[in-house]
């Protein structure tokens, strides 16, 4: 190990804990399946198991150490409260980086504004940023987040997530970010919020966490843009807006569809930049303009960051696109199974609708937690649909009754009962030039339909 992320001293010191002796780790994990060599395994206790009973996984696979609080054989670090003590470890890596830090949360986009952010300030800073893996981003995922986070770390970028009032309020305070965004707010969560609003409100508690004189990143186009812009005023030294529409801080100007993307010329506070963004769709262009405001206000390189736009990959379930090479040709596979909402639905179908294809493919799974409404969320997804020119709609779950309903008799479709099903209806029906969309909430378990129909492929 060149240059370790924690010694035994440091993390026994950062815990209030006490050390079996010397040992030095150069990352942290509390799922002992992903435990590497030299990382340090936290055992905690849930209300369904005990990391205690991995212990001994987790040091066969190479953990150079672990953080219980029972007595264990091995090279470990004894403390009251393994919860409470990986708390303590990411306070005290955030204590230590001289970086700038920044929070990113909002209804929609926030793990793709978060991946881009990374590469943006990764190209910039010649390898220097740092980011949370996944979405690891609740009362758990942080505090590993900032605990996997080097000394020396120029950029670190932290997604945070919430479903109740009060959780976000919690999650900043711990990431004490010098710059937070707001993505967007949206339907999501809905059955634990009294309306939108209440979202909106949930969403800016992010800039509660605030370093002195930091920099809140708003929205301009969202309805909530006032209710955001209060909730960070308090907070904010600077407030900053990005958007299409006229008035925002960071805007685009032009915005030109192509062949390898989407070329964007972009205003910005101090500067101009004429970019390629790969991603395609209208909210990946919110997306960069996000981008481009956090990397102005953090100081990062803006140039370095439009190459990076340019290079950016699809993630999986957030918009990776799949080439299926079937016998006759090839279809295209737009996998955004990750999640759902009314919100995120309806711009990846605009998406879908603004693909060249023969015939385009939904398949399309329930939306989960809209609360009371949810059957009309659902059925008021039919607009969205047709006007995307939809040929064919697989709608999975019970949820997806009212849409099935709102779209009989007006384009062909089928509704399943659940992913399996849907599986094998979808394995026979893609054909050649097809543009086939998958997207639902996790839940749904629309991820095992993408990789049924990429598997395919030969």
């Amino acid at each position: 190990m060149a240059e370790p992320l924690w010694t035994s001293a440091e993390i026994a010191t950062a815990c209030d804990g006490v050390a079996s002796g010397a040992f030095d780790i150069g990352g942290v994990a509390f799922d002992s399946r992903e435990v590497g060599p030299g990382d340090l395994f936290v055992a905690l206790t849930g209300e369904t198991t005990d990391g205690h009973r991995f212990v001994s996984q987790a040091l066969a696979q190479g953990a150079g150490g672990v953080l219980v609080s029972q007595p264990v054989d091995g090279p470990h670090v004894l403390v009251a409260d393994t919860a409470a003590a990986l708390d303590a470890l990411g306070r005290a890596a955030r204590a230590r980086t001289d970086g700038v830090v920044i929070g990113v949360t909002g209804s929609v986009g926030k793990t793709s504004v978060k991946e881009a952010l990374f590469a943006a300030f990764d190209r910039g800073s010649h390898g220097a940023a740092h980011r949370s893996l996944k979405s690891y981003n609740n009362h758990v995922g942080v505090p590993l987040s900032l605990a996997r986070m080097p000394a020396a770390t120029r950029f670190g970028v932290f997604e945070m997530g919430m479903n109740h009032a009060g959780e976000l309020a919690a999650l900043t305070r711990l990431v004490r970010p010098h710059v937070a965004l707001v993505t967007a707010v949206a339907l999501a969560h809905g059955a634990f919020f009294a309306d939108e609003a209440a979202i909106a409100d949930a969403k800016g508690e992010i800039f509660q966490g605030l370093e002195p004189g930091g920099t809140a990143v708003i929205p301009y186009d969202s309805p909530h843009r006032d209710r955001l812009i209060a909730a960070a005023c308090p907070y904010a030294g600077t407030i900053v807006t990005f958007g299409r529409e006229a008035g925002a801080d960071v805007t685009a100007r032009e915005v030109m569809p192509g062949e390898a993307g989407t070329l964007i010329s972009a205003g910005l506070r101090g500067a101009d930049l004429v970019f390629t963004l790969r991603p395609r769709g209208a909210h990946w262009v919110s997306n960069a303009l996000a981008v481009l405001a956090v990397v102005e206000a953090a100081g990062g390189d803006l140039a370095a960051a439009g190459l990076a736009l340019a290079e950016l990959e699809g993630l999986a379930g957030r918009g990776r696109r799949i080439p299926l090479r079937l016998e006759r040709g090839e279809a295209l596979l737009i996998d955004e199974s990750y999640n759902a909402n009314p919100a995120s639905m309806r711009a990846t179908l605009a998406m879908l609708g603004a693909e060249a294809a023969t015939r385009r493919i939904a398949i399309l799974g329930g939306m989960r937690e809209l609360g009371p409404d949810e059957a009309r969320h659902h059925a008021e997804l039919a607009d969205a649909v047709l006007a995307a020119g939809v040929g064919y709609a697989l709608l999975v779950g019970t949820e997806m009754k009212p849409l099935a309903e709102a779209l009989e008799g007006r384009i062909d479709l089928d509704h399943v009962a659940d992913a399996a099903a849907a599986a094998k209806r979808a394995l026979a029906l893609i054909s050649p030039g097809d543009a086939v969309l998958v997207k639902g909430s996790n839940a749904i378990g629309l991820a095992g339909v993408v990789d049924a129909l990429a598997g395919t492929g030969y």
